[in-house]
């Protein structure tokens, strides 16, 4: 589990009611999100299972609706093919094993695709409306439906239903762009150069493609992600899993263009990706995938942890490392908290002023200090300066452990380090 799959779990895990004081504040482009899993831990609490299970069903639903949309528009084979290029792309593998909301949002703009192109109008505006609803960006999947029926009538008042139902949403998410999206640089070279690779292949995919096909799956891959990118040159908000419906329109080329390929060569070429796809879906199963573990780190905390131990947390945020953890977090002192996150309605707690968080840490006998890797910058806020001024100033460092994307400093007042392990005799230290 890491840190965003940790908001999830501790989320979910509050009462309606906490819920809502919550999303009020931050979060609130995930609200409907954290309801619906709210209700899954509710009717069963199964821990990672449970976290994962509906990213997982929403994958396989999404592959089907990108099946079902080459079935209507090419045929049985340009189906089968389609949905299973969708299920094998890695991006699609990544967020099927992710407590998450981006592969309900697939599910529901491939879905509402499908819908458009039945024109079942009411339905269609219903399914994209909960796919907005569970992430705003979804509704960028309107531009790419235009080019397919824009002349539609049904569609127009659909869309403009979908815009106006989700305008509450929008201006409440809006208040809170911020602190929901102040992590967020502009678009690197490499996200640029990745658009570029997925754009130039589908349009080499889409001479020849049967041209509804095209209509529906060319504006799909190249509008939603390019709009934002574009739009995150000036408010950078862009992050590839935003748009992550956007590859359908690559698996429906792919399936259009190898259903009605004739000879070998395509089936292997298409072989030969799966060797480097494989490798790539075997490693997004891996704890190295992500950018840390808080299941990994809070077992550490327990090995190390004695009674009495304060705990701080540098930056404070990190504090999403063990609230996944209640029974290791509550096991410890936390020197620097002044309201926790459900009686302050936020992700993480609220913490005291400079100067009562250094006279916490003075009267701690033991401090684990939870630490972001060496390499990342230091947040420059009189709080977190400060615990730095008094970890440095007053105690000693004993111990530093390594866990993926954190580390664990143990310090104790001058003097008191606990002399080092020793292995067995004549083993060496």
């Amino acid at each position: 589990m890491w840190r965003d799959e940790s908001v999830t779990w501790q989320v979910a895990h509050r009462s309606p009611g906490a819920i809502l004081d919550l999303l009020g504040r931050v979060d609130a482009v995930h609200g409907l999100y954290y309801v619906l899993m709210h209700g899954v831990f509710h009717a069963w609490d199964g821990g990672l299972w449970a976290l994962r299970l509906p990213s997982v069903a929403a994958t396989a639903l999404a592959a089907a609706g990108v099946a079902a949309v080459a079935h209507r528009l090419v045929g049985e084979r340009a189906a089968l093919v389609a949905g299973c290029v969708y299920a094998v792309l890695p991006p699609v593998q990544m967020y099927a094993q992710e407590g998450r909301s981006y592969a309900l949002v697939a599910a529901a703009v491939v879905w509402a695709t499908y819908l458009m192109l039945r024109e079942r109008w009411v339905a269609y505006t219903l399914v994209l409306l909960a796919g907005c609803w569970l992430h705003e960006f979804a509704a960028l999947a309107l531009l790419a439906h235009a080019f397919t029926a824009r002349h539609a009538r049904g569609w127009r008042w659909s869309a403009a239903t979908v815009v106006a139902l989700l305008l509450p949403l929008a201006a409440v998410s809006v208040r809170q762009a911020h602190q929901q999206l102040g992590w967020l640089g502009r678009p690197s070279w490499q996200d640029w150069a990745a658009y570029a690779v997925v754009g130039g292949a589908c349009l080499l995919l889409a001479r020849g493609a049967p041209r509804d096909l095209v209509r529906v799956a060319l504006p799909l891959v190249l509008l939603p992600p390019g709009l934002l990118m574009a739009v995150s040159l000036l408010n950078p908000w862009y992050v590839d899993r935003y748009v992550l419906y956007a590859l359908a329109g690559p698996a429906l080329l792919a399936g259009a263009r190898l259903a009605a390929a004739r000879g070998w060569w395509p089936w292997v070429l298409a072989g030969a990706l799966l060797v480097p796809f494989g490798i790539w879906s075997a490693w997004l199963r891996t704890p190295e995938s992500r950018k840390d573990d808080v299941l990994a780190v809070a077992a550490a905390v327990r090995e190390r942890a004695r009674p009495g131990d304060a705990v701080v947390f540098m930056p404070s945020r990190r504090r999403e490392w063990l609230l996944s953890s209640p029974e290791v977090y509550e096991g410890l002192r936390d020197p620097a908290l002044a309201a926790g996150p459900t009686a302050s309605d936020s992700l993480q707690g609220t913490e005291l002023p400079p100067e009562r968080i250094r006279a916490g840490l003075l009267a701690s006998p033991r401090v684990i200090a939870l630490l972001d890797p060496a390499d990342q910058p230091l947040d420059p806020y009189p709080r977190e300066a400060a615990k730095r001024e008094v970890l440095a100033s007053r105690f000693d460092l004993c111990s530093v452990t390594e866990v993926r994307g954190a580390r664990i400093a143990l310090y104790t007042p001058r003097g008191d380090c606990p002399p080092p392990r020793r292995s067995p005799a004549g083993r060496g230290p």
